[in-house]
């Protein structure tokens, strides 16, 4: 047993001894799709640079190509992105080396946090006025719907410079609403600039309500990429705010990182509309539409007019699948919350026989900057479906007219939740090994020093068992790795690594007990054998307390920790569990091994 519980973590260590290869990720944007003949391409613009490819892999929709060190990566990269242009998203990228018989059997290498082998870093920028935008649509739609319960006629409400403006036809409507409207809260601050016979009411966001606003913008938003950093499966990330509007983002350890920027920068979000049915093609062709409508592009093909009023928006989506419906075609199952699916209902009743478009919507940096130097978002919006409302819907419904891998992708966004506001990407920085080098050589040079002053003691002091105990410190250690790299979400940090080194401490403390419990009974006059069992038997229970309060510890530490604290206290855990078996079971297999059953005079302790 010992013997197989040990090949098997020595067999899970192997894949780290091979180390990484440079390579460069390409992932399909929008509408676009990696095939065998995209691979062929970049193949032959690789080999056209004179780039040796040590191996192109297409895998999942996504090509991956390995490349002989850092300099060739970097002009691999530029080469790619040339040949491919803005449709595809080419990435820096390191992946594992190990052989592929070795990763059929399950073996992978350990990932190393950000500060060991790098990742990606972003810093987000939370584009504040789509926020204030947003909410101000969300404002004038209550307006319109308070007027209309109030039986307060007015003549139109629309967004202007100085604010949401509502115009009246007399003064008496002006007066009512402008009471009934103060009477709803404080949120707004409404002014009468009427003059002249005309009747206006202007009413803009208060200061303290705009600060609230900003404030849930920012929160829901770190919410949202948190839960997007889960859907993606890193493991140890790290999002948090910096500052009033900015987020920063450490994915340590990702595999992907052309999908994880992808993912976390998408806005994508849609929106329900009823579509004009009044506008006829010559209309729609001509740009005369009512003021009420807008006419937006179809993806697939031509243009189609909808009302302003958003009829539901993505903040009530609760649940997205991507699915296929009866003829195989990709679709996206819709599970909307109680809120939503009341007002969806309410919707789709009254409309029974009209049309209803989905309208997709997107945010791209595409480079572009604003007058004060601010990163400018390109808004790109179109209708992904126009279906006909056939019956009543309630909270589950289904949206087509998207490919496989676009209906993932919404699946995705949708499921962890739509933006507030459109977040662009203003610092990205991919971490390479050679910035944490200095780092991993200082930790393994403390964790040598540890091993070898805490293995040139115990071979002194303890002799043969020093010996052993020797030998199950560095079986313990190698354990420690392979368990590491068995376990899905392990990531080793730089206090991982201090976790370990206080592991070969605590590993070999195990055996210091038991082998003075030894001495001390051969000094009582007991026999070998009997000395070797009454060490083992008696300081179990002492060892055992010890270990079981510094694991309940470090379980603590990695519950309420985060990032550094709870890469500490994983290895730390991990260690503890393979020092009990190895000081206690796998010293023991050998000392009875070598002693056990024999008439032993003098033992070498």
């Amino acid at each position: 047993m010992v013997a197989c519980i040990i090949f098997v973590g020595f067999f899970y260590a192997i894949p780290n001894l091979f180390g990484e290869d440079y390579a460069v990720q390409v992932v399909a944007t929008r509408g676009a799709e990696v095939t065998v003949a995209t691979q062929s391409t970049v193949n032959d613009v690789l080999t056209s640079k004179n780039i040796a490819i040590k191996r192109s892999e297409l895998e999942n929709g996504q090509l991956l190509v390995r490349v002989m060190d850092g300099d060739q990566q970097l002009l691999a990269k530029e080469a790619i992105a040339t040949a491919l242009g803005d449709k595809y998203t080419v990435a820096l990228n390191l992946a594992p080396a190990t052989p592929e018989w070795l990763e059929s059997m399950g073996g992978t290498p350990m990932k190393l946090g950000l500060d060991l082998r790098g990742g990606v870093h972003f810093l987000m920028e939370v584009k504040m006025g789509e926020a204030v935008r947003k909410m101000t649509e969300s404002k004038m739609a209550d307006f319109r719907t308070d007027l209309r319960g109030e039986r307060i006629r007015y003549a139109g409400i629309r967004d202007s410079a100085r604010g949401i403006e509502i115009k009246f036809r007399d003064a008496d409507n002006l007066a009512k609403a402008e009471r009934f409207l103060k009477s709803r809260g404080n949120d707004m601050v409404f002014t009468d600039i009427s003059s002249g016979g005309n009747y206006f009411l202007i009413a803009n966001l208060s200061e303290n309500y705009l600060k609230q606003v900003k404030e849930e913008a920012l929160q829901q938003n770190i919410t949202t990429i948190r839960n997007r950093v889960n859907e993606l499966g890193v493991a140890e990330p790290v999002v948090q705010r910096q500052g009033a509007e900015r987020i920063i983002v450490q994915l340590p350890g990702v595999q992907d990182t052309a999908r994880a920027k992808k993912i976390l920068g998408a806005t994508a979000s849609i929106e329900f509309r009823m579509v004009d049915e009044k506008a006829d093609a010559a209309a729609i062709a001509s740009g005369r539409v009512s003021p009420n409508s807008q006419i937006y592009d179809r993806r697939q093909g031509g243009k189609v007019a909808l009302y302003k009023e958003v009829m539901l928006s993505g903040t009530h989506i609760q649940g997205a699948q991507p699915s296929f419906d009866e003829y195989s075609r990709p679709q996206v199952s819709i599970n909307l919350d109680s809120k939503g699916g009341s007002i969806f209902s309410n919707v789709t009743k009254d409309n029974i026989g009209k049309p209803m478009a989905t309208l997709f919507i997107e945010y791209k940096d595409n480079g572009a900057k604003n007058p004060d130097g601010s990163i400018k978002l390109e808004k790109i919006e179109e209708v992904i479906s126009v279906a006909t409302i056939q019956a009543r819907l309630g909270r589950n419904f289904v949206i087509t007219g998207l490919d496989h891998t676009e209906a993932q992708n919404l699946a995705l966004l949708l499921r962890a939740g739509a933006l507030i506001a459109p977040v662009v990407i203003v610092e990205e920085r991919t971490i390479g090994p050679s910035l944490g080098a200095e780092n991993v050589q200082n930790g393994v040079q403390a964790m040598i020093w540890g091993m070898a002053v805490v293995l040139i003691f115990m071979l002194v002091y303890y002799r043969g068992f020093g010996l052993i105990a020797n030998l199950a410190l560095t079986a313990n250690l190698v354990m420690v790795v392979g368990v590491m790299s068995m376990i899905p979400g392990a990531v080793l940090t730089l206090p991982g690594i201090a976790g370990m080194v206080l592991t070969v401490g605590m590993a070999v403390d195990g055996n210091v007990l038991i082998y003075e419990r030894i001495r001390e009974e051969l000094r009582n006059g007991r026999s070998v054998q009997q000395a070797i069992h009454e060490g083992y038997a008696n300081a179990f229970s002492t060892i055992a307390d010890a270990n079981i309060t510094t694991f309940m510890t470090a379980l603590i530490l990695f519950s309420v920790g985060t990032g550094a604290v709870k890469g500490f206290a994983v290895t730390l855990m991990i260690g503890i569990a393979t020092s009990m078996f190895t000081a206690i079971v796998g010293t023991r297999s050998i000392v009875n091994a070598v002693w056990g059953g024999k008439r032993v005079k003098k033992l070498s302790i």
